[in-house]
């Protein structure tokens, strides 16, 4: 029996994640220079982001920000 095929992880650009955060792209660019945010790089050179990740990250954030909405 083939093992299940796993659907690829969907990467976000610096823009589309700047856009969640509500921060400008170079803020985005600049985290994930820092180690703030992981990121990998296109054969290309681009920053690409993890979808998982990114939206973990603002969950987190959203938690943090709201403690009394638990």
């Amino acid at each position: 029996m083939a093992a299940p095929t796993q659907t690829p992880e969907r990467l976000l650009t610096p823009g589309e994640v700047a856009t969640l955060f509500r921060v400008d792209p170079k803020t985005v660019t600049r985290w994930a220079s820092a180690g703030r945010i992981g990121s990998i790089r296109t054969p290309g050179g681009h920053r690409r982001f993890r979808e998982s990740e990114v939206r973990g990250l603002l969950a987190d954030l959203t938690s943090e920000a709201s403690p009394g909405l638990h």
